[in-house]
């Protein structure tokens, strides 16, 4: 029983690293922004200059990256109390997604360096399948109504309606268009299902060397 249960912590463990292995890298994906800012035509969105909008990209992101940035002020942007609000509750997740990123990083590589020594690679298999199966039936969800679940992820993790922003009080809501989150989650996702793809595969692998020896 304790050895199951162990074994159920480790692989939660791993789970929770990958998940925020995956979110650290698409919210740290300043090449996507950058692409987006061309693709979406941004700047002519918001009538500012390439440099400019950058900047403002940047300060936007330092904020929510570094803890000890208390204050949020952009160059080119206004903003209201519930904008602020809204953004000092992005910077708690930020925040929340490091800090578990890194509590479980040490667990994980001792884990998966346990299982590959064992060669019990293969056990992670049926979980992470399970693991893709939901997360297949969320970009399936995703790919049919983005505004529904923008809405829904929306009212998981808030609970205010500071995040409906007005681009009246809010303007930066315009350099931040619905795409861009399309694109992000798009990002996540591709990262998380190749993470889990790539313990399966290995898995397989050991698998099929097991049977051959």
């Amino acid at each position: 029983m304790k050895v199951k249960l162990k074994n159920y912590l480790q692989f939660v463990m791993l789970l929770l690293f990958l998940l925020t292995l995956a979110i650290t890298l698409t919210i740290n994906a300043r090449w996507l922004y950058v692409i987006d800012v061309h693709s979406l035509e941004i700047t002519k969105i918001v009538d500012l200059s390439y440099s400019n909008l950058m900047k403002n990209y940047d300060e936007l992101m330092q904020y929510l990256n570094f803890f000890w940035i208390n204050s949020l002020k952009l160059s080119d942007f206004s903003s209201s109390v519930n904008g602020l609000l809204h953004f000092k509750e992005v910077k708690n997740l930020f925040q929340l997604n490091y800090l578990i990123l890194l509590l479980t990083s040490l667990p994980s590589f001792y884990y998966i360096g346990q299982l590959y020594r064992q060669k019990r690679i293969w056990t992670l298999i049926k979980p992470l399948t399970a693991v893709l199966v939901v997360l297949l039936s969320l970009v399936a969800t995703m790919a049919v109504a983005f505004n529904q679940f923008f809405i829904w992820f929306h009212e998981l993790f808030f609970n205010n309606d500071a995040w409906m922003f007005d681009p009246l009080t809010d303007p930066i809501i315009n350099a931040l268009p619905q795409d861009y989150f399309l694109h992000c989650f798009i990002l996540f996702f591709i990262l998380f299902i190749l993470f889990c793809f790539l313990f399966i595969r290995l898995g397989k692998r050991q698998l099929k060397k097991d049977i051959t020896v």
